[in-house]
């Protein structure tokens, strides 16, 4: 960092000199001093010309040959060919143009220096009744630190207080603060934006993860594309063609100064400038949204995607267990069914029965205290809760050799088509209903892989350790390519370099066990919001906001920064070569030349700069991404009704008469109160107001169309309801109510995953 700012210092003295000489003889020449006026444009110049010989020569020392090579000759012959004005007027545009560099340089890197700038330095330690200050270096992983409003999150920690409302746009790049409720994770170095509140520390501050990103900026800072190098080569080419070119005009016209017109001309600063501008600023540009790239050539060579592999377990899906469902035996509440089963599973500290506790409280349901509570390793446990001997676990912990029950048939199926683990749950010996845990799809991963392939990338992988049953699931649901499962670590890194032998492969993953594969491929991309610092290490890219979304955004990035840096050399050189011709037929003075040149110089660099900012399209203004929260806040209200609808479904199986004629009544209230308002208001309100955001309105037109699908199985089940009757029911009626409310609780999931897919188009 010292060298760098040493040569920005010394570029701004050689500009001042050259620039000092250019006016200094301007002044003298107007005078009558012409003499004076040469000597005065010689001394601005030979200084630059000093500069770049010494630059030149630490170049060729290091194996290097650069395009400025071109303007070290022209500036020489200018001098020597009794043309000094020439030569300062290049040397003022030359320096001028690395000062110029600097500041689109120093523009593009604003976003990634704040990263650093803002690094906490202090936390404060809750030392009994005291708070102590102390350097963030001292915190060990389970202080309680106390985070004031306004401070930066000295470590990555959890929540202790009830909740704690944080602003994470320095990492994810969303301007909203977010509520986070106790033992939820908080990362250091976003801002505590609402009250104190208190947190226990749960990494050190080297192994934080802003400490992670202030050394991830400093490799991006320092890092070089080969697209970069590659401009230099072009020097081989172009010096030797300028100075054909230049020797065919002096030899033509007889006139030197004609020569040295294109050698002027020819100042290759788009190919010294366009490159470097350009990387730097897709690289903040992806800092923005969370994405930490480190330098130019994994850039570089994002833009070359062809293959992209992910791992499953945490990556395409949201990791650990989750509770995608409970059956309960005939008679029982659902929801009584997880309290029970959450308070005893207080006692454990296995993944599935925090799982289940976090479950538990996400609902609000009131967990009493277990009592006397045995565990049976990886089979279950069993206590007491209120008085009630509870007991938990899988099948044949909770039931013994038994034949299990029919409902417990259906729920032990339906565990296995969703390769989901079951937690049965008995009370007084009495099984009364089972949970049913998975690894879902991340929400955003459907929308991911479709814009993966809209971006270009043509082959998407999975390579999972995970059993081949559950690893095809989701490889279904998703239209991959190919499926790699029962896959050790060593198995991944083979497959990434198979894939390698045929195209440009990226590696996404999140765990250390994804590190040897990262690091094989071309370009590893670690989802690092939750810490795994190993992969995050290995990895060329770091996504540190936990969306998957963002691995297209980086490719799309990647690749657009790609196209800009090489339009801006082409047309630089393009518009050069116009320069060049121009100069040896003689319409170009040695002077006009190199202004023409200056020009060409400040249009590459602001094409260059455009990398910093997203494509502009034209017509339509994106909707903003607090609307989008808004309305999946909409859908997410709703899955607890579409929940309901099929726990109805499910308890009409084995239904009384009376039982049956109020579950069908509830299904008809639910449906009409819950979700016929919602579509309608989707219909009315939300619908024109989207449709201002969309290229045309045919996915709204099949939107609405299942809305009028949903309102006519509405009326269906509320003819069936109205005045219904215990003397009516019927295993006909039954059937038929079931068909309806299983009709409803899918064609709405899907219509609301369709949503999904439409409003994020609708942001982009």
């Amino acid at each position: 960092m010292t060298a760098i700012l040493t040569d920005r210092l010394l570029r701004r003295i050689l500009v001042a000199i050259a620039l000092s000489g250019l006016i200094s003889g301007a002044l003298a020449y107007s005078m009558g001093y012409n003499s004076l006026a040469k000597i005065l444009w010689a001394a601005g110049t030979l200084p630059v010309i000093a500069g770049l010989a010494v630059s030149i020569t630490r170049d060729l020392l290091a194996g290097r040959f650069g395009v400025d090579a071109v303007a070290f000759v022209s500036m020489s012959a200018a001098v020597l060919l009794g043309e000094p004005l020439a030569g300062a007027v290049v040397a003022v545009m030359y320096a001028g143009g690395n000062i110029l560099e600097d500041f689109a340089v120093s523009r593009a890197e604003r976003d990634l220096k704040s990263l650093v700038d803002r690094a906490p330095r202090i936390a404060h330690r809750c030392n009994g009744a005291s708070i102590d200050e102390l350097p963030i270096e001292a915190v060990v992983c389970g202080d309680i630190l106390l985070v004031r409003a306004g401070e930066v999150l000295p470590v990555d920690g959890t929540v202790l207080s009830a909740t704690a409302t944080i602003d994470e746009a320095a990492l994810t790049g969303e301007p909203i603060p977010v509520t986070r409720s106790r033992h939820e994770p908080v990362h250091s170095g976003t801002i505590n934006a609402g009250q104190t509140f208190e947190m226990r520390a749960t990494a050190s501050a080297s192994e934080s993860t802003y400490a992670g990103i202030v050394r991830l900026v400093t490799a991006a800072q320092t890092a070089k594309a080969p697209f970069i190098r590659m401009a230099d080569r072009y020097a081989l080419v172009l010096l030797p063609v300028t100075l054909l070119l230049a020797a065919a005009a002096w030899g033509w016209s007889g006139d030197p100064i004609r020569g040295l017109a294109v050698l002027v001309a020819s100042t290759p600063c788009p190919l010294i400038i366009a490159a470097p501008v350009a990387f730097i600023a897709g690289v903040s540009r992806a800092a923005r949204l969370g994405i930490l790239i480190k330098g130019g050539a994994p850039l570089e060579a994002l833009a070359r995607a062809h293959t992209v592999m992910f791992d499953k377990t945490g990556t395409l899906t949201v990791g650990g267990a989750r509770l995608v469902a409970i059956e309960t035996a005939p008679g029982e509440n659902a929801e009584e069914v997880l309290r029970l089963a959450a308070s005893l599973e207080q006692a454990s500290h296995h993944v599935v029965a925090a799982a289940i506790v976090s479950s538990a409280t996400h609902k609000g349901l009131p967990l009493d205290t277990p009592q006397s509570v045995q565990e049976a390793m990886g089979s279950g446990l069993e206590g007491r809760i209120a008085g009630k001997s509870v007991k938990a676990g899988s099948h044949q912990y909770v039931c013994g050799s038994s034949r299990p029950e029919p409902w417990a048939v259906r729920a032990l199926r339906r565990a296995s088509w969703r390769s989901a683990l079951s937690v049965f749950v008995a009370v007084d010996g009495r099984i009364i209903g089972a949970i049913l845990l998975a690894d879902e799809l991340r929400p955003e991963t459907p929308h991911a892989m479709q814009t993966l392939r809209a971006a270009g990338v043509k082959r998407i992988v999975m390579v999972t350790g995970d059993r081949s049953e559950s690893a095809e699931t989701i490889g279904a649901a998703l239209d991959l390519d190919q499926v790699l499962a029962d896959r050790e670590p060593s198995d991944k890194v083979e497959a990434v370099v198979f894939e390698q032998r045929l195209h440009p492969t990226v590696m996404v993953g999140d765990g250390i066990n994804d590190a040897p594969a990262l690091a094989a491929a071309d370009v590893g991309i670690a989802m690092g919001a939750r810490g795994a610092s190993a992969s995050s290490e290995a990895a060329d890219v770091v996504i540190l906001v936990d969306r998957l979304d963002r691995v297209p955004d980086a490719i799309s990035i990647a690749r657009r920064t790609r196209k800009i840096a090489l339009e801006s050399i082409v047309a630089g050189m393009v518009l050069s070569g116009f320069a060049m011709l121009a100069a040896a037929v003689g319409w170009l003075t040695p002077v006009a030349g190199a202004l023409t040149q200056e020009a060409i110089d400040v249009a590459v660099i602001l094409n260059a700069l455009r990398a910093l900012t997203p494509e502009l399209r034209f017509g339509k203004t994106p909707m903003q991404p607090a609307a989008l929260r808004a309305l999946h806040q909409d859908h997410l209200d709703l899955a607890t009704t579409l929940g309901r609808l099929r726990e109805i479904a499910d308890a009409l199986d084995e239904a009384p008469p009376e039982a049956s004629v109020t579950l069908i009544v509830e299904a008809n209230d639910l449906v009409a109160r819950k979700i016929v308002e919602h579509e309608r208001d989707d219909e009315n309100r939300v619908y024109p107001r989207l449709a201002r955001f969309l290229h045309d309105g045919h996915g709204l037109a099949a939107m609405s169309r299942a809305h009028r699908e949903i309102l006519h199985l509405s009326r269906m089940l509320r003819r069936l309801s109205d005045g219904l009757k215990v003397a009516d029911v019927d295993r006909y009626l039954i059937r038929d109510a079931q068909r309806v409310i299983e009709q409803v609780e899918s064609l709405v999931r899907i219509h609301n995953a369709q949503e999904e897919d439409i409003y994020e188009h609708a942001t982009a």
